[in-house]
């Protein structure tokens, strides 16, 4: 098993470049949920993801459905910062799936509503809105992975 990675309708090259380096470094899995914001093809997103392209195990969707059809006994964390857990207050176990939503308007709101008890948010002060993408996704794989104490990693 692993853990996985939700990107849902991303929008910069850079954040999923860097996000997909995270999941080679971590044996997370990366899953994208189209339209994507760029071509898998663009420069930008290669070079931030350097020469680990060959490492990631990528799957893409034409919705957030079709994941969750992929999954049906999975366990989703819908990562958010209109959430009132943070992302430390749940337990994590091999096999979860961490969803985080488009750089410009975050999940959809109907998401959110229907899955309250699985959203969390990255504690941060009130001088930005939020993080950076790519930013929040190792956060909270790092947290997961300390919980499990580092499977698969030396």
């Amino acid at each position: 098993m692993a853990l996985h990675i939700v990107l849902v309708e991303p929008e910069i090259p850079y954040n999923t470049g860097n996000i997909a380096r995270t999941c080679a470094a971590t044996n997370m899995k990366l899953h994208l949920v189209r339209p994507l914001g760029f071509s898998t093809d663009d420069k930008y997103l290669k070079r931030a993801g350097l020469d680990y392209w060959h490492a990631v195990d990528i799957t893409y969707y034409d919705s957030f459905a079709e994941v969750q059809g992929a999954f049906p006994a999975g366990r989703f964390f819908y990562c958010t910062t209109k959430a009132d857990k943070r992302h430390s207050d749940f337990a994590f176990q091999d096999g979860d799936l961490f969803v985080f939503g488009k750089e410009s308007a975050g999940l959809p709101q109907e998401l959110l509503a229907a899955n309250r008890e699985t959203c969390m948010r990255v504690p941060m002060g009130e001088a930005v809105r939020s993080l950076n993408l790519s930013n929040s996704v190792a956060i909270v794989a790092y947290e997961a992975l300390r919980q499990m104490d580092y499977p698969r990693l030396r």
